[in-house]
């Protein structure tokens, strides 16, 4: 608890937004989202809770340890706050839009709050931008959403952007064509994901040569499929690689100068994927600027659809924007008239108005922060 001295101090892990950062975050948002609607993402607007049983149903029981629950008042029931938007979405295709047209797209933005951070991430209240593409299991939609993450960041202001693509269900694939059991699969994976070749070692015994293979394929794109291709695997793994394959030659053929890298390996935070899946990355940005990637999502009574979609983690792509400019703001002392206030908000001015009248309207313009002032009909500007 806090004492009547500290009403500013918050919880571990959340922030005031304040100015400019919570302004810009807000335009930054609105940006991303407009670059999804150009493409034919259509906005829906989930609740920041629901029932506990909808929430965690599905892809969403992944996320049930960062899951806050409260009782509600009103039905009794056990409820949870969202820590991902992503779940709410497939529930909507899956009820409310189970009879629009596929492949359906659909984009959001909103907050959620998760029960603890991590290193990389100590914020649990954070924004999340993302777009889902429902319904299109072919290899162009995968390519369709890195290519939208991507270039949607890059609208944004985002400079030296890379997408390293990974392949969740590979280890998976490999291990059951070398007839290893759920528990060996399960450990080889927790190994695979510290890179860690002596467990891998230990793990898989006379089998672990290729599996320590994979590990060192990591790297450049090129480089990574040409290493995949020369390894031996299970028809199963040969057919998640030559999947990569033909996504990778999408994405090249319409941004050949975004930076690709492959990690074919890589499963932690990708648990309810089931295909290519991809993390975003800036140079000099500490942290995921978002991920993504191919997941089943349910259709009411008609079964499951192949999905794929990506979320935006706005507090680390705010770390890797330009310092918003500064704005122009005119300060307006009382008594101005309204429209001449209004042919200079059209000008693109930010006014602040004066409600009393002030004996030096210089001073009181640097006071308020404003860069210039209105006196006698003229914007002047007021030295620092």
């Amino acid at each position: 608890m806090t004492s009547g001295g500290d009403k500013a101090l918050l919880p571990a892990g959340l922030e005031d937004g304040l100015p400019p950062d919570a302004a810009q975050e807000a335009a930054v948002i609105e940006r991303l989202i407009a670059c999804f609607a150009a493409r034919g993402y259509e906005r829906v607007k989930p609740p920041l809770m629901e029932f506990e049983e909808t929430l965690l149903h599905g892809a969403g029981a992944a996320l049930a340890p960062q899951t806050f629950r409260l009782m509600d008042p009103v039905s009794q029931h056990m409820m949870g706050l969202r820590a991902d938007i992503t779940p709410q979405v497939a529930r909507l295709a899956a009820t409310r839009l189970r009879n629009a047209p596929r492949p359906l797209r659909l984009c959001y933005s909103g907050q959620v709050l998760q029960v603890r951070g991590s290193q990389l991430r100590p914020e649990r209240q954070f924004a999340q931008v993302g777009a889902e593409l429902i319904g299109a299991a072919q290899p162009r939609a995968d390519a369709e959403v890195v290519l939208l993450a991507a270039q949607a960041l890059l609208d944004s202001g985002l400079a030296g952007l890379s997408v390293d693509l990974n392949l969740p269900p590979l280890v998976g694939a490999v291990a059951a064509g070398l007839g290893l059991d759920e528990a060996t699969t399960a450990a080889l994976r927790h190994a695979l994901d510290r890179k860690d070749e002596a467990a891998v070692k230990q793990i898989a015994g006379a089998q672990s040569d290729l599996f320590r293979a994979l590990l060192e394929t990591a790297g450049p794109a090129d480089r990574a499929l040409g290493a995949l291709h020369g390894l031996d695997l299970p028809p199963g793994a040969a057919a998640e690689i030559a999947r990569l394959d033909e996504v990778v030659a999408l994405i090249r053929a319409a941004a050949p100068d975004l930076t690709l890298t492959v990690d074919p390996v890589e499963h932690r935070g990708f648990e309810y994927q089931t295909g290519i899946s991809f993390i975003l990355f800036a140079k000099g940005v500490r942290g995921e600027l978002g991920r993504g990637g191919r997941y089943t999502a349910e259709r009411g009574g008609d079964g499951s659809e192949s999905s794929t979609g990506f979320t935006l983690f706005m507090d680390t792509v705010r770390r890797g924007l330009p310092a918003p400019a500064t704005p122009r703001r005119v300060f307006l002392p009382a008594g101005c008239p309204e429209d001449a206030a209004s042919a200079l908000r059209a000008e693109g001015w930010i006014t602040v108005a004066g409600l009393d009248a002030a004996g030096d309207a210089r001073a009181e313009a640097r006071r308020l922060g404003c860069s210039h002032v209105r006196i006698d009909g003229r914007v002047e500007a007021v030295e620092a």
